[in-house]
């Protein structure tokens, strides 16, 4: 009994203790971030606030609250058909560039090959590719097929972009996927293309939606390749860098607020579905 309570006697300072705080380099990796967060976020916030005052050039003074600056987008042609052509586009882009990037995934997922290393490198090449110089090569690849100046120009070079990252997010929806399922629906009578239609498809339907998402977005926001390919089809970006040529205008604030709306909007839809999906498959 005696050693009983001088273990608990020693034990009883261990209990009253209060917890420690956070280490200081916590803390400071903490406020680092945050600093680096409002550095990055700081012009975007700049550009949201400035599209809704009254006055022409931006200054400390808040000028009054107003819509003038979207009613004079609303009312520019040219700035509506650039917003419609990237819509057009976007659309477009990010059906092609999923179904490409499903089908890619799912050769890799499937099948094992001689080359497969090389067929992953080339199938995720785009994006590591500084896009001036992928612009450079679409305009003079384009040119000799007929391809520049037209829409169906700038949605080619935006499946090229966008369809690794259609891959990237159904190639890992698909590693999750048991490798049984399809041959077990092949041993119960299913064709291949029933399996597909039944069983791959539905598993993968968060990634493809999240998938369309992400590179209607990413189409949606590119300039480089639009503004080599594109000619008179001028997209929403292009006509963006044709207003800045001018004299600085608020219109263009208003422009990248609804530009960074919809982005962030769409990027979030992509994040929503796959959180989704996977606090379903924990309960």
């Amino acid at each position: 009994m005696k050693h009983e309570r001088r273990a608990l006697d020693a034990a009883a300072p261990i209990r009253r203790a209060r917890p420690r705080g956070k280490p200081l380099a916590d803390r400071l990796l903490g406020a680092f971030t945050l600093l680096a967060f409002g550095f990055i976020l700081a012009p975007i916030v700049s550009i949201i606030v400035f599209s809704f005052n009254a006055d022409r050039f931006p200054t400390m003074v808040w000028g009054g609250f107003s819509l003038r600056w979207y009613e004079a987008i609303w009312n520019d042609a040219t700035v509506r058909a650039g917003f419609w052509r990237s819509l057009r586009v976007s659309a477009t882009v990010s059906v092609i560039a999923t179904a490409i990037g499903f089908a890619t995934a799912y050769v890799d997922y499937r099948w094992r090959f001689f080359g497969k290393t090389l067929y992953l490198a080339v199938a995720t090449l785009p994006p590591t590719v500084p896009i001036l110089v992928l612009g450079l090569a679409m305009l003079s690849f384009f040119s000799t097929i007929g391809l520049v100046g037209t829409l169906a120009g700038v949605v080619a070079g935006h499946v090229v972009i966008c369809a690794p990252f259609a891959m990237a997010l159904i190639r890992l929806r698909l590693a999750d996927m048991s490798p049984d399922l399809e041959p077990a629906a092949w041993n119960l009578g299913a064709t291949r293309w029933a399996t597909m239609r039944a069983v791959v498809i539905p598993f993968c339907r968060p990634a493809i939606f999240a998938a369309l998402a992400i590179t209607a977005a990413v189409s949606f926001d590119e300039f480089m390749i639009a503004w080599f390919v594109g000619g008179f089809e001028e997209t929403l970006p292009v006509r963006i860098l044709a207003m800045l040529q001018g004299q600085v205008s608020p219109r263009i604030n208003a422009i990248g607020t609804i530009v960074f709306a919809i982005s962030i909007t769409l990027v979030a839809a992509a994040q929503l579905l796959t959180a989704r999906r996977a606090r379903h498959e924990e309960e």
